[in-house]
């Protein structure tokens, strides 16, 4: 998942898992094709998947091998695969070019990527989009949070869950759904770490029309559910039937958080700002996040079988639905990195409660320095009352370097109040 720290912001062999419907781990434990395709997409044997190196292509001939296992048509410009390919211009800016370019007096060269497309064709006029990024950050990027020595960032949960989930959509519905009213896509993108670059350059280039689009569920970091059974849906005001839908097909106890607006940090935005209603799912922040301690040991495979299960039962339930009606949503305030100070953590993107509770803290920052720590929850600042994200990311905006504010924290149920210095 391409996420900023808005200003805050067990090992895995080389496996060679069978694509069997049951495998085993190297402990015994037996283990479902859904386990399995998280296990091989975050092995060492893919390094990491970064995009434009040949493990990234090893990852997409995998992703390919399993369409086909599962009867999927190819839906890409080459086969299963659509090439793209871009050329980085700074701070997530992308451009879309033929070979090469001269930036100033150096030679940049393009970085090539493929999205991978496979398609359930049901002869429907209309057909929905079921997406996941495969991409992630190698052996560490400008993205990583990881201080030590350099290591192969896995992305067990940032994204080989979402793309499993998605592998196991695709078996389900083209085994299950027998009086299917729309057709369904599955995409594959890479890119997305770097700035959703293979769904903006889908969404632009689209393999079917844009306005035979339904609708697209996006799958990013669905493998990590906590012990409350958390699970942030975004883009719920896209269309006026997802909150009572989400609602009425939730047999699994989830602990719904929703978010209306259709932009956020993940491949569904390219989607939204082509006029179709999107969801986001996702189970929640973790100190793994962007590290090589993302490995397919941390993944909770029964919260990420249920959240596959509920969107299965999401997407059946719109057979009896006509084609969805397209809402536009308030966008974010704030939503950039252009504040003269930062804080220093890491928000916890699924709390639900008044203020902002912190899910990380980095070394030598101003919210480490005046000794905040995880969990603690950001109430106010200098004057201004912190509510949510929003206001936290409005309040950050009146400070300058070198002020310092009080800030008050909710900590084991007492309020403290920390100075904080921007440096």
């Amino acid at each position: 998942m391409k996420i900023n720290f808005i200003c805050l912001s067990f090992f895995a062999a080389a496996l060679t898992l069978a694509s069997c419907s049951v495998t085993q781990t190297p402990t015994g434990t037996e283990v479902t094709q859904l386990h399995a395709d998280v296990m091989r997409l975050a092995s060492d044997d893919f390094e990491g998947r970064a995009i434009g190196t040949p493990s990234a292509d090893k990852a997409a001939a995998y992703i390919e091998s399993r369409f086909k296992e599962i009867g999927l048509l190819p839906k890409g410009t080459d086969g299963y695969l659509q090439h793209f390919s871009f050329i980085p211009q700074g701070h997530g800016q992308i451009h879309h070019v033929g070979d090469s370019t001269v930036m100033g007096k150096s030679l940049v060269k393009e970085i090539k990527g493929k999205n991978v497309i496979g398609l359930i064709d049901n002869g429907r006029p209309y057909t929905i989009v079921i997406g996941a990024h495969y991409d992630h950050l190698g052996w560490g990027d400008e993205n990583s949070l990881w201080t030590g020595e350099k290591a192969i960032h896995n992305g067990a949960d940032d994204n080989a869950s979402g793309v499993s989930a998605m592998i196991q959509l695709a078996s389900d519905l083209m085994e299950n759904d027998k009086s299917p009213k729309y057709n369904y896509l599955f995409i594959a993108f890479s890119g997305e770490e770097k700035g959703l670059w293979g769904s903006n350059y889908f969404s632009k280039n689209p393999t079917i029309p844009i306005e035979s689009m339904n609708c697209m569920l996006n799958m990013d970091m669905v493998g990590r559910m906590n012990t409350e059974k958390a699970l942030s849906i975004s883009g719920t005001g896209t269309t006026a039937i997802w909150e009572p839908l989400l609602t009425e097909k939730n047999t699994f106890g989830f602990k719904l958080i929703f978010d209306k607006s259709g932009i956020g940090p993940s491949d569904h935005s390219s989607f939204y700002n082509q006029g179709v209603p999107v969801l986001h799912f996702f189970t929640g922040q973790h100190a793994d996040y962007h590290k090589p301690t993302d490995d397919y040991d941390k993944i909770n495979y029964d919260g990420l079988e249920n959240v596959t299960s509920y969107i299965l039962s999401l997407v059946k339930s719109l057979n009896t639905q006509e084609k969805l009606a397209f809402t536009k949503t308030a966008e974010p305030a704030q939503q950039n990195t252009s504040f003269k100070v930062t804080l220093g953590v890491m928000p916890d993107y699924m709390f639900g409660g008044e203020g902002m509770r912190i899910d990380g803290v980095k070394e030598n920052r101003p919210a480490s320095n005046a000794g905040m720590k995880q969990g603690d929850v950001v109430l106010k600042m200098g004057d201004f009352k912190i509510i949510d994200m929003t206001s936290y990311m409005e309040a950050l905006g009146k400070f300058n370097e070198g002020q310092t504010i009080q800030v008050e924290i909710l900590r084991d149920g007492k309020t403290i109040a920390l100075p904080v210095t921007f440096k």
